[in-house]
């Protein structure tokens, strides 16, 4: 019976890339393999030392208060950095281990579709604080509760500078107003603008300027504790909502009006883009292209975008329909890999230890990544990392890859033989031409830097 590349697609495309032994494990039940991994809660990482965000800002919040300006420049920096890279590195670590790849790719597709980006110092010691506490959690719940505990994250709100957003007419302008105070004070539209652009409803979901501008004000409020001056009250770190900043009445949002009092007001928003047409069709899109091709068939799309709405955005539901979409089972190696693709899956392949003992170590472990051009948690703008090929297989790009396999060759060949290896990892879709590549190459140094730069190893 000839083999069958299901188990490759299942592995490398909705996985994380096969380990040794894994593609024979899966063959005989590649979509139950898959749909396996969505049952019971989602892990969290479990190394030690991994601080709360709460826990991080309140640290941060110390420090301005009783340091100097220049002092704090230096500080915090020095206290995010490392608690970047232990919570980049444990990422890694369980990446490279885990058992439940699939349920893994959709947490890193959640983190990215969110993005928050550690290029802006305020996020740099949250973003993996943001991705345990706010995406891992709700990675198997409803897309409703996902998108209330992100957009209440302390990351999101810093990064889209909604924490001092203040209502034109709330009371805090109204006070600054008649003092006839220097300072200035005024609505970030920011945050209200990415919601219905990127998270919810997508570019053409049918929202207006007008919407942003009502949405932002619905958001006036939700802020940080623990900042400075007139942001110093709450808990630093959690959560706030400041009734001062926000811009009191009605607002008019998508054609329907939001009466609520307070902070119940952009919670009823939320709920209600949650399960907007536009947003399963914005989510099934994105989903289809993740996972299926870098041009969404629409009928594909169109059975996830029913699927999330019959489910009221039960996010295991509209996983299990994706899982059934018989689009994604018909072409092997639809999709290009990502540089982070490329590096997880030879690390699960090579089965490389992740160290995450000294800075240094968890430096070296992390480098693949700032070396490729994707470091962690670092995308160049609120819409995340791109999905598509093109994006990624520039001459330059793939020359680098075609190194950074060349390294990896040279490091470890001796450890691994490439052609026992290559059809364990690439099954059905290791094609004859690179089977022959691998056989005849110089060394084993050479067959498995063969191995890490075939075409089939860059796609999945």
């Amino acid at each position: 019976m000839q083999e069958t590349p299901a188990a490759a697609i299942a592995a490398n495309r909705y996985g994380l890339g096969a380990r040794p032994g894994d593609l024979a494990a899966i063959a005989s039940d590649p979509r139950g393999w898959l749909r396996g991994q969505l049952a019971g809660p989602p892990p969290q990482l479990a190394q030690s030392g991994l601080r709360s965000s709460a826990d991080i800002l309140a640290e941060a919040s110390r420090i301005r208060q009783e340091k100097g300006a220049q002092d704090q420049q230096r500080q915090i920096p020095r206290l995010y950095r490392p608690i970047y890279l232990r919570e980049a590195s444990a990422r890694l670590g369980f990446a490279t281990t885990t058992d439940r790849p699939f349920l893994e790719r959709l947490t890193w597709f959640w983190t990215n579709h969110f993005a928050v980006s550690v290029d802006k110092l305020a996020v740099l010691g949250v973003a993996g604080a943001f991705e345990r506490e706010a995406i891992r959690p709700n990675v198997l719940g409803r897309f409703a509760d996902l998108l209330l505990a992100v957009e209440r994250h302390p990351a999101m709100l810093l990064y889209l500078d909604n924490a001092a957003s203040v209502g034109p007419g709330s009371a805090l302008a109204q006070r600054v107003a008649r003092r006839r105070s220097a300072t200035s004070v005024g609505i970030n539209e920011n945050l209200g603008r990415e919601i219905l652009e990127l998270h919810t409803l997508g570019v053409d979901g049918g929202y207006s300027q007008a919407d942003v501008t009502a949405f932002a004000r619905v958001l006036t409020g939700w802020s940080v504790g623990g900042g400075k001056g007139r942001l110093a009250d709450g808990e630093p770190g959690q959560f706030l909502f400041r009734q001062a900043l926000h811009e009191p009445g009605a607002q008019q949002l998508l054609g329907r009006s939001f009466a609520q009092p307070g902070v119940e007001q952009g919670e009823a928003v939320l709920r209600m883009l949650a399960g907007h047409p536009a947003t399963a069709r914005h989510l099934a899109t994105k989903l289809a292209r993740h996972f299926i091709a870098d041009d969404p068939p629409a009928a594909a799309v169109e059975r996830i975008s029913r699927a999330f709405l019959a489910a009221d955005g039960d996010l295991s539901v509209v996983y299990a329909a994706l899982i059934d979409e018989p689009l994604g089972w018909e072409t092997a190696l639809a999709k290009f890999k990502t540089p982070s693709d490329q590096v997880i899956s030879a690390f699960r392949g090579l089965q490389l230890p992740v160290a995450s003992g000294s800075e240094a170590q968890q430096r070296a472990a992390l480098a693949a990544f700032e070396l490729l051009g994707q470091r962690s948690w670092s995308p160049g703008s609120p819409a995340g990392w791109p999905d598509r090929a093109a994006d990624w297989n520039g001459p330059s790009a793939l020359l680098q890859r075609v190194e950074w396999a060349d390294a990896l060759g040279q490091r470890f060949g001796t450890l691994h033989d490439a052609r026992q290896l290559a059809p364990q990892l690439l099954g059905a879709t290791l094609a004859a031409g690179t089977r022959s590549a691998i056989a005849h190459a110089a060394s084993p140094a050479q067959a498995l830097t063969l191995l890490l730069a075939a075409p089939e190893f860059l796609r999945r």
